[in-house]
């Protein structure tokens, strides 16, 4: 399983309510987290082939902007 991290726009529970559909729906995310009280509001995302681009665009669907760290 493969770990990345971006920094994103994501910044209160409404706004993880807005991306949780998007991320849950991908069978190649295993699990994810966005930690609200960093800076960078940073997203950890683990799953199985699937590249930071692809998340990238997931969140992009939301909303919201992602960057790899």
């Amino acid at each position: 399983m493969e770990k990345m991290k971006f920094e994103t726009n994501i910044n209160c529970n409404g706004c993880l309510s807005a991306v949780r559909p998007f991320l849950e729906e991908e069978k190649r995310i295993k699990k994810w987290e966005v930690d609200l009280d960093s800076e960078s509001k940073t997203l950890t995302v683990e799953g199985y082939d699937i590249t930071a681009a692809e998340i990238t665009r997931l969140i992009g669907e939301a909303g919201f902007n992602a960057k790899e760290l």
